[in-house]
């Protein structure tokens, strides 16, 4: 048997029994899981099936068992289920967090074993690939969610205004525009609406939303919403004002943006060079460039271009990089 099809079954084998593990985990935790739902909706476990619960009940009685867990839970899954939850993963498991890091690292492994690299750098590979690359995914999709949610906030902020000049309570401005806005700023505002409904204030359900969404904006939010409920001022002139904030923020980073765009360019073709230059020689005269791939001494001269060439191409994104 060849050895790549060894380490395509080895992996097979791998993922089939990391399968495996999840489901009876999942099996055996059913019957907690459901006791524990019971509870929390006022029912007996036994009544629990019998009929079924509307997306808002469900939805209430999964923020109340996830309140109570995050008391109890260790701070290293606290952190992972910090980051899913800007992510937008809240409703998600920590386990599936780790399977997927696992999955990762054997792949990774695997492809690197087979493109011929020496344990060390497989090793190394692996680490990365198990550790770091889950979290840096979930860093990119939590900014990518936080933008989403920043273009869409000050008009969900406006609709509130307006409802609230209309004469409709606080709570039922913010069930509103839940169902009205699409994306994170919905799925914010249903899960504030939720934790209020289930006995959170108003104030602590908003400062839940600006964890789960770390944004300056947000914070400005629940600290709006924190000045409303102690002193009972004007809440729509506190939000008409924030629009405004709000807006006025993202115009100066729009600006930024444009007025650095000029260095970005220059970086992005500074840290591309070496590269392109690399690919080209390799292309037009292999054998010049095959003492970098296939020595010792061409390798470590590499693996130091490289890590000069990361280190490099951080301290320009620092220099470019302006928080607003």
């Amino acid at each position: 048997m060849s050895q790549p099809v060894m380490y395509i079954m080895i992996a097979l084998v791998v993922g089939v029994g990391i399968a495996l593990t999840a489901l009876l985990v999942i099996l055996n935790n059913r019957e907690q899981k459901r006791r524990t739902l019971a509870i929390i909706a006022g029912k007996s476990p036994d009544d629990l099936g019998k009929g079924d619960k509307s997306g808002a009940e469900k939805r209430r009685s999964s923020l109340t068992k996830k309140l109570e867990q995050n008391n109890s839970t260790k701070p290293k899954k606290r952190v992972i289920r910090k980051m899913m939850n800007e992510a937008g993963f809240s409703d998600k498991p920590v386990k599936l967090f780790w399977i997927g890091s696992v999955a990762l690292a054997i792949i990774f492994v695997l492809i690197t074993k087979l493109i011929g690299q020496p344990v060390p750098i497989v090793g190394f590979v692996g680490v990365i690939a198990g550790l770091g690359l889950p979290r840096l995914i979930l860093k990119k999709i939590a900014a990518h969610r936080q933008k989403k949610f920043l273009e869409e906030f000050p008009d969900a902020l406006e609709s509130m205004v307006r409802l609230l000049k209309a004469g409709m309570p606080v709570g039922e401005a913010i069930s509103m525009v839940s169902r009205e806005f699409v994306g994170p700023v919905g799925e914010e505002m249903s899960k504030v609406y939720d934790e209020q409904k289930i006995g959170v204030s108003m104030a602590e359900a908003c400062l839940h939303a600006a964890q789960r969404m770390p944004i300056t904006e947000m914070q400005m939010f629940a600290t709006g919403i924190a000045i409303q409920q102690q002193t009972g001022s004007s809440l729509s002139e506190i939000l008409t004002n924030l629009a405004k904030v709000i807006r006025a923020r993202f115009r100066l980073k729009r600006k930024v943006q444009a007025l650095s765009s000029e260095a970005k360019a220059s970086a992005m073709i500074i840290g591309s060079l070496p590269v392109i230059v690399a690919i080209g020689l390799t292309l037009i005269n292999p054998d010049y460039m095959d003492p970098l791939f296939n020595t010792l001494r061409g390798k470590f001269w590499l693996g130091g271009a490289i890590g000069m060439m990361c280190a490099g191409s951080l301290i320009m994104r620092q220099m470019i990089n302006f928080r607003i």
